[in-house]
């Protein structure tokens, strides 16, 4: 469990940095340019997931999203005491992440977003939207072809960052964690609650829609 737990942390720390870095070396190389430093961000996220899931899967399961989780412990994978040890890691790992890449990047450690611009209806549809695209590209491939997750997911992940309106955030410690960066990938922190509440809502539905769909 322990080692589950550490893997689960380490993950979320590895892909917020990812996240993080990405944005903030896409901004000083872009010179201002939105679009090159949102495809490097969603490339180099993209390489991040189909890392730390191949290495990390076996250990325990690469979940590193609390939505993920949370679908599993619906489908009846897991207790809910290794659950709620998992969101708490991912948690942790996410936090951590952002602070180490502040550090790499000798930027203040603890910061609070000022993106403004991460709220309203079209995005926390987007954000169900791009959770349930998520959920449905896990248990598909867990069910077709369990050895190609890593590689779905880091596909679906690299082109969700294009074509939904919130950039397919997908993953409420992501989130959480991206509120206390001011960089690119930030998120004002009052924004987000209602980002993590979509994301849970789409977990929800996601196990009503799928569990018969994709039974193992």
């Amino acid at each position: 469990m322990r080692q589950r737990l550490i893997a689960e942390g380490v993950g979320t720390a590895m892909l917020l940095i990812s996240v993080i870095g990405s944005g903030i070396m896409g901004v000083s190389l872009a010179d201002g340019n939105a679009a090159i430093t949102l495809l490097a961000n969603a490339i180099a996220t993209g390489c991040m997931l189909y890392i730390i899931i191949t290495v990390l899967g076996p250990i325990s399961g690469a979940h590193f999203n609390p939505a993920v989780t949370l679908a599993f412990y619906l489908r009846g994978d897991m207790t809910r005491g290794i659950a709620l040890g998992y969101v708490a890691a991912q948690i942790a790992g996410g936090l951590i992440g952002v602070w180490a890449t502040h550090a790499m990047f000798d930027l203040p450690i603890l910061q609070t977003s000022t993106t403004l611009h991460r709220s309203g209806l079209a995005q926390w549809w987007s954000e169900i939207l791009a959770t349930l695209g998520l959920l449905f590209v896990i248990f598909g491939g867990l069910r077709s072809r369990p050895e190609t997750v890593p590689t779905l997911v880091a596909l679906y992940i690299t082109g969700a960052y294009w074509f939904t309106a919130s950039t397919s955030f997908a993953n409420p410690a992501v989130t959480i964690a991206r509120g206390f960066s001011d960089t690119f990938a930030g998120i004002y922190p009052g924004h987000i609650p209602a980002f993590v509440i979509a994301q849970i809502i789409a977990a929800i539905f996601a196990h009503r829609l799928f569990k018969s769909f994709f039974r193992p």
